[in-house]
């Protein structure tokens, strides 16, 4: 399967939406909506991590093990997230 060329003008428009989301991110973090600052930067985040992952690291046009692989990989990690704050959030019964 021949592989497919992304342009540098694609990159180039991924960079900078990358950059807007994080002058967005750092917008957000001086305006005070109460527990929802949370949210959105982490909304951000994702997006800004799914734009990596699709793009600079191929995934939108690689094969279905790699997409597999990376969906373990997100299970994986809410695994242990889910593990640490089990952890965390009970430690003041005591």
């Amino acid at each position: 399967m021949p592989e497919r060329i992304v342009t540098v003008n694609v990159y180039a428009k991924i960079l900078a939406v990358l950059l807007i989301l994080t002058a967005t991110t750092c917008a957000v973090s001086y305006i005070d909506m109460g527990r929802m600052n949370l949210v959105v930067m982490v909304l951000i985040a994702c997006a800004k991590a799914s734009l990596v992952a699709l793009i600079f690291m191929h995934l939108r046009y690689s094969r279905h093990l790699m997409s597999i692989v990376a969906v373990g990989a997100l299970f994986w990690l809410g695994i242990l997230v889910a593990l640490t704050l089990g952890d965390y959030l009970t430690r003041g019964w005591q």
